[in-house]
């Protein structure tokens, strides 16, 4: 069954044995496990959290189960609100047919109620009430209603195609550190001239929202690390390269270079 395969190659469902020509058996306890996981997956719960409720056990399950069931009833109000806004179209439509801001109503109304619902497919409800919290810790309120304006037509898939991006530049890092790279060199060069254009993309080259951003991850830093939202980009060993490759690029790219 190509399930169980999957669930063995991410390490959540691992059979107690191996038969000699390298079958997997299974136990009944596996078998018990392998319901939980199917009960949990039936519930919305993505692997990731199956996994901490299986690891930590009844009290994980409960509160995974009431996260789970606040986004539900958060959706069932976005869709109860789409459904109204929907109503109250045909109603005007049925008088005049030509009204087109009714119709731009309901297209508004559907953007917002879906512009973030994404993020809950990642996020439980208590990181992202965090990440709100270290926003406001962060940045000024003009700096967050720049981000919000920014961030107004971000799209899931531009979230995907960020994500890829970063972790390419995070993963190029740590090999570069790991190998003793010079920071200077060609390689950390180009790594350098990626990452900040990454940072661009984000910061749109403001000083606040950059000044935001360093004081975001600081604040992210000083949580135990089982406490954070979402994990700190780059090791502490990995910055003192980070530093000395961007401070050569800058210094490079600089119109005072003789160059």
């Amino acid at each position: 069954m190509r399930a169980l395969r999957y669930y063995d190659r991410v390490g959540l469902l691992c059979p107690a044995q191996h038969s000699e020509s390298g079958y997997r058996l299974y136990t009944d306890e596996d078998f018990a496990r392998l319901q939980q996981i199917l009960a949990l997956k039936f519930l919305g719960f993505s692997l990731e959290e199956i996994r901490r409720c299986l690891s930590c056990g009844p009290t994980a399950l409960r509160e995974s189960l009431a996260q789970q069931k606040a986004m539900l009833q958060e959706r069932r109000s976005q869709i109860d609100t789409i459904i109204r806004a929907l109503d109250e179209t045909d109603g005007v439509l049925q008088c005049h047919d030509d009204d087109w801001e009714a119709i731009v109503h309901v297209i508004q109304v559907m953007q917002m109620t879906q512009s973030n619902d994404w993020r809950k497919k990642y996020l439980t409800e208590e990181q992202i009430k965090q990440m709100e919290e270290l926003s406001k810790a962060s940045y000024t309120a003009e700096d967050r209603q720049k981000l919000q304006a920014w961030g107004a037509n971000f799209t899931e898939q531009d979230q995907q195609w960020a994500t890829q991006q970063w972790n390419e530049v995070i993963a190029e890092a740590r090999r570069l550190v790991a190998a003793g790279s010079d920071p200077a060199g060609a390689e950390a060069q180009a790594w350098a001239g990626r990452y900040l254009a990454l940072l661009e993309e984000f910061t749109h080259g403001d000083a606040g929202i950059t000044a935001g951003l360093k004081r975001y991850y600081a604040k992210l830093d000083e949580l135990p690390a089982e406490q954070r939202a979402v994990a700190m980009p780059f090791y502490a060993e990995d910055w003192k390269f980070i530093e000395k490759a961007v401070f050569q690029f800058q210094a490079g790219a600089s119109p005072s270079n003789p160059e």
